[in-house]
């Protein structure tokens, strides 16, 4: 991917020196990198945020409160999980974080879920079906609150941000119920071959 877009810079220099638009591709690097600070900026601040509200709401309890909500969920969808797994509380957690938009705090709670799901898989070189749920689930990232898109959007100065929580709501639904879906499809297609 990296050619890609080295190829693609280095077309459009040479493009834009044979037009003479030279002062226009540096003016909008220029821009570009301006507006890159600032979007990088606000996205610390929003995270900054939301980490701190998931810490809380680990060491208050919230965390195992969701766990205890999600377990008949979950013994449905994860049915090779033992019920007291301590895998079933950090798959819980990314949950709650991709629900949130905090995809960058749900990957250290997915892998340490993974790590946990691998603990207890018996064949140690296959994926279990509960990874390939999990990943899946991870995958399709059902979002109420896509905080990271929505700090982006303000970051550039968007006049009305928080406009794309609806259909984000229903595109992650969509992708999420359908990833459950296929993931149970294929669980019984490999099951009886």
């Amino acid at each position: 991917m990296n050619y890609v877009f080295y190829f693609l810079i280095i077309i459009s220099i040479i493009v834009s020196a044979v037009n003479g638009k030279m002062e226009d591709v540096v003016n909008a690097i220029l821009s570009g990198a301006d507006l890159s600070v600032k979007v990088a900026f606000s996205l610390i601040g929003i995270m900054a945020f939301w980490l701190g509200i998931m810490r809380i709401a680990e060491r208050s309890g919230i965390v195992d409160f969701i766990t205890k909500l999600i377990k008949p969920v979950a013994k449905w969808l994860f049915n090779e999980i033992p019920q007291d797994n301590k895998a079933i509380g950090d798959i819980a957690m990314s949950f709650s974080a991709n629900a949130l938009g905090l995809t960058n705090a749900a990957t250290p709670i997915g892998l340490k879920a993974m790590k946990e799901l691998q603990e207890i898989n018996k064949d140690k070189n296959s994926a279990s079906n509960a990874m390939c749920m999990f990943l899946a689930m991870n995958t399709a990232g059902f979002q109420l609150i896509p905080a990271t898109v929505i700090a982006v959007l303000v970051g550039i100065g968007y006049e009305n941000p928080t406009e794309i929580i609806f259909p984000t709501l229903i595109v992650t639904g969509i992708a999420f119920v359908s990833a459950i879906i296929m993931a149970k499809v294929f669980q019984k297609i490999w099951r009886a071959q």
